[in-house]
């Protein structure tokens, strides 16, 4: 696998902190900032940092009951190593720089979800193939403040903007506006490029469209663009989260479009529907759909989303231009041909979440699978087609059991998330989750800041 890329680099004398930022694997955003003097005598060599960043849970509690991996010892040190391509002026006086870890004998830490993203990147290009992302990060926002919602435990809040439901409404009161003109002006101001954002279906409800990019790059500008909207949101005494279903209304998704180059070429493209390439490549990723699932719906509330006719897909299905069904393809243009892998909520990590997808393109590819017919009607309440996992432990155990995914990820990246959503089950069902309501107070305590 590639190392970290790195660059000449000149923080300037005007520096007074360099924050490093890395995802864990619940795709909380985590760091730590230093003088620059200290990050200037580490940063060739590796920052120590806590294995704990991957041992804890979102309820800061070390995960238990199955094996551990190499790196993970009695809170032992794994290392930081910069990506001084990423680094930029975050703030007047602050540059922030994302990493990756690595264990001190050299090896990448197997659940760092930058490394194994990677991994699959440089996977696919030995078959000669680049891939092309986009993400549609959505969030959901509100009046009060973020004290304001901890007192209230999350609950209850108020929609910024109004209670209008329906997508594109743009008959929203200006603090919404004000909201997001602020977002993007951060985002212009550290070099992220954005394409659009607009309402979403839930009151107080947003998409914001990133440019489409190489998978790291754009990974990296997910992962700065949710800490922007919750900087703009800390300034402006307003709340956002990310997570799936923050009420008992919608949920929110977090929607990956795919596309394959070849010499320079749309590989998905073909004048009379989809390549040979695309439909080995939805095989692929249908046949490994139901293991995927737990790295795209990672935590228990990421279930509640899957509900018929709300938007969400529930069935292992793919259509062309059909949005009910998990994978929408876009057929018929030598630039815009690609898929829409629909599955992702807003709390799963864009690095793993990709990882896994280009793993089930690549399983596709090199077994030349072959697609079911595309479903042309709604893949909602139809009986006779397969379902997604419904549960956290239903999809630990298809991910567990899939061969394919298990092959390109490797043992201890599964492993070790198979036990840590058997873990987040247990926390649900032992410490005060109700699975029996809409929405209980426990997910909004542990989901609705983090991640």
């Amino acid at each position: 696998m590639s190392e970290t890329r790195t660059a000449p680099y000149d923080l300037g004398a005007d520096t007074h902190t360099v924050r490093i930022e890395s995802t864990n694997h619940d795709g909380s955003f985590l760091g730590k900032n230093l003088t620059p003097r200290k990050f200037a005598a580490t940063a060739s060599s590796g920052i120590a940092m806590a294995d704990l960043l991957f041992g804890l849970d979102l309820g800061n509690a070390p995960t238990f009951g199955f094996a551990f991996p190499e790196w993970r010892g009695h809170v032992s040190d794994v290392e930081f190593r910069p990506d001084m391509s990423t680094l930029v002026q975050w703030k007047p006086g602050l540059h922030s720089v994302i990493g990756d870890y690595w264990q001190t004998g050299g090896e990448p830490v197997g659940t760092c979800p930058r490394n194994l993203a990677r991994s699959l990147v440089d996977r696919l290009a030995t078959r000669g193939f680049t891939a092309c992302i986009a993400v549609e990060i959505e969030a959901t926002l509100f009046e009060e403040s973020i004290h304001e919602a901890r007192a209230k435990g999350y609950r209850g809040l108020t929609p910024l903007g109004g209670s209008a439901g329906t997508a594109y409404h743009l008959a929203k009161s200006s603090d919404w506006v004000d909201y997001m003109s602020a977002v993007v002006r951060r985002l212009d101001q550290i070099g992220i490029e954005w394409e659009a954002w607009s309402d979403e279906d839930a009151a107080g409800q947003v998409e914001l469209n990133l440019v489409p990019g190489d998978p790291i790059s754009v990974c990296d500008n997910w992962a700065r663009t949710r800490q922007v909207m919750r900087e703009v949101a800390f300034d402006l005494g307003r709340t956002v989260t990310f997570m799936a279903k923050p009420t008992a209304g919608y949920g929110q998704a977090s929607h990956i479009n795919l596309s394959l180059q070849r010499g320079g070429a749309n590989a998905f493209y073909a004048p009379d529907g989809p390549s040979d390439t695309m439909r080995h490549a939805v095989g692929g990723l249908l046949a490994t759909m139901p293991g995927a699932a737990s790295v795209m719906l990672p935590q228990i509330t990421s279930y509640r989303r899957l509900v018929d006719l709300s938007g969400p897909p529930t069935t292992v299905t793919w259509g062309i231009a059909n949005k009910s069904t998990a994978v929408r393809a876009v057929c018929g243009h030598p630039t815009y041909s690609r898929l829409e892998y629909r599955v992702p909520g807003a709390d799963a990590n864009l690095y793993l979440a990709v990882a896994t997808i280009l793993a089930g393109v690549i399983a596709g590819l090199d077994r030349g699978l072959e697609p079911p017919e595309p479903v042309s009607d709604l893949a909602w309440c139809v009986p006779d087609l397969e379902r997604l996992p419904d549960t956290i432990t239903k999809a630990a155990d298809a991910l567990e059991a899939d061969a394919d995914l298990r092959e390109q990820l490797g043992d201890e990246f599964v492993d070790y998330w198979v036990g840590t959503r058997r873990w987040e089950w247990m926390q649900f069902h032992t410490t005060g989750g109700d699975p029996f309501s809409d929405l209980s107070e426990w997910e909004s305590l542990r989901y609705f800041e983090f991640p």
